[in-house]
C-alpha cells in the first residue's frame, strides 16, 4: 500500500517536474551572471526551495542587500506557507511530527496545489512523500544544470522561460475549477484583490498573496453561510 502510494505521488508530482524544468533552469542561468558559485546556488534550491523568494535574493544580492534583511524577505514572500501547511494538516493522514515537518519544507505553491485537490478524504503519506521528492529533486538537478549551462542559451530561449511557471499553474488550477462553482469565485476574488494590491503598490508581493488569499476564502464562506441560511 505504502509503495503503491509513493508511486501515485511519483506520478502526481511529474507535471511539477516539468513545470520545474524551465523555472529551476532559468535560476541556475540567473545565479551563475550573479555570481554564484555551483555549490551556492545548488545549496540555496536545496536549503529554501522556494522559487520566488530564491528568483528575489538574486536581485537582493546583486543589489549589496544585508544577509539579514534578504532572510526577512523570503520569510515575508512565503509566509503563505503557514496557510498552506495548516490546511493540509487536516487533509492529510495522521503521522508522527518528524514526518509531518519533512514533507511541510517540501510544500510549495505547485505541491499544495496537487496534494489539495486529491479526493480522498485523507491523502496518504507515502503519496505526498513521492509528489514532493520528485518536484524537490528536480528544482535541485536543473538548478545546478542551468548553472552549468551558463549563460550560452539564447535571449529569446531565456525570456520564454518566464512564462512556464504560469503555465504551470493554469495546468493545475483548471481541473480543480472544473465543475465546482465555489473554486472558480474564490480563484477569481482573489485574482481580482491580488491585482488591486499589484497595481496600486500597497503590498509587497508576499502580503498581497497573503491578505487576497485570507480576503478571499473570507468572502466565500461568508456567501456560502448566507446561501447556507437562507
Amino acid at each position: 500500500m505504502e509503495a503503491r502510494g509513493f508511486s501515485a505521488g511519483l506520478k502526481a508530482g511529474m507535471s511539477i517536474a516539468i513545470g520545474y524544468f524551465p523555472v529551476a533552469l532559468t535560476f541556475g542561468l540567473l545565479a551563475k551572471t550573479t555570481g554564484l558559485s555551483l555549490i551556492e546556488a545548488t545549496a540555496m534550491s536545496i536549503f529554501v526551495f522556494a522559487g520566488a523568494a530564491q528568483y528575489i535574493s538574486l536581485s537582493l544580492i546583486t543589489a549589496g542587500v544585508a544577509p539579514i534583511l534578504i532572510v526577512l524577505n523570503t520569510f515575508i514572500v512565503n509566509i503563505r506557507h503557514f496557510l498552506m501547511t495548516a490546511a493540509l494538516n487536516e487533509k492529510m493522514e495522521p503521522a508522527p511530527v518528524w514526518k509531518k515537518a519533512l514533507y511541510a519544507f517540501g510544500i510549495t505553491d505547485e505541491s499544495f496545489a496537487v496534494l489539495a485537490i486529491q479526493r480522498e478524504e485523507r491523502v496518504k503519506t507515502s503519496f505526498a512523500a513521492g509528489v514532493i521528492l520528485i518536484s524537490y529533486g528536480s528544482w535541485v538537478v536543473f538548478t545546478s544544470l542551468g548553472h552549468l549551462i551558463g549563460a550560452n542559451l539564447p535571449h529569446f530561449l531565456q525570456s520564454a522561460m518566464s512564462i512556464a511557471l504560469y503555465a504551470m499553474f493554469v495546468g493545475l488550477l483548471v481541473p480543480s475549477m472544473r465543475g465546482n462553482r465555489k473554486v472558480v469565485s474564490l480563484a477569481l476574488i482573489a485574482g481580482m484583490i491580488n491585482s488591486v494590491f499589484y497595481f496600486t503598490g500597497w503590498l509587497s508581493t508576499g502580503w498581497a498573496i497573503l491578505v487576497s488569499t485570507l480576503a478571499s476564502a473570507i468572502i466565500i464562506e461568508l456567501i456560502s453561510s448566507k446561501g447556507g441560511n437562507s
